[in-house]
């Protein structure tokens, strides 16, 4: 079975974590969320994930993809040490990475996105040496990147197909009923 890892702090954004998580698992994908604070973790509108797994304990070997969702935790996410050695951990690997609204932007400024066709908010949007392309969501090999809490749904079933397959993705569509 494959298996994804989704990193949150204090701050992520609701619709992107969990709603990406319960695409994820429609499709079949063993999803391990993983804190960084090493406790709960609190949502920008106030929903606690508690039971989380501690980030500390995050064996990246261990996992086919990283997810990060967007939201105000972009900021710690991005200034931690272990994320960024675990985001180059997944790019050296050519594992995916997954990154939504707020969170591209933390693979633009590692240099990720140089070359690269992404997608982000579009107020974050600055120049990361690649292509833009204001997508709901865009693939650009190994990385997906998602705009915004919006695009939940296609980011979680673009993950899906690049992991199972889009047979996978297109079963998850029809069971929720989506076009």
């Amino acid at each position: 079975m494959k298996k994804v890892c989704l990193v949150l702090t204090n701050g992520f954004e609701e619709v992107e974590a969990i709603g990406t998580f319960a695409i994820l698992r429609r499709g079949g994908l063993d999803v391990d969320i993983f804190s960084l604070t090493q406790a709960d973790a609190t949502g920008r509108f106030g929903l606690t994930c508690t039971r989380l797994k501690p980030f500390s304990q995050l064996c990246g070997a261990a996992y086919d993809a990283l997810v990060l969702p967007g939201g105000p935790q972009y900021a710690e996410l991005e200034k931690n040490a272990g994320v960024q050695t675990l985001i180059k951990e997944f790019i050296d690997a050519q594992k995916v990475v997954a990154a939504i609204c707020a969170s591209p932007t933390i693979l633009g400024h590692a240099g990720y996105l140089k070359g690269k066709n992404y997608t982000c908010f579009t107020s974050m949007n600055e120049d990361f040496g690649g292509h833009f392309t204001g997508e709901y969501v865009t693939l650009d090999g190994n990385i997906i990147t998602g705009k915004s809490a919006a695009a939940s749904i296609d980011f979680g079933l673009a993950i899906i197909e690049k992991l199972l397959g889009k047979e996978t993705a297109d079963k998850v569509k029809a069971n929720i009923y989506y076009k």
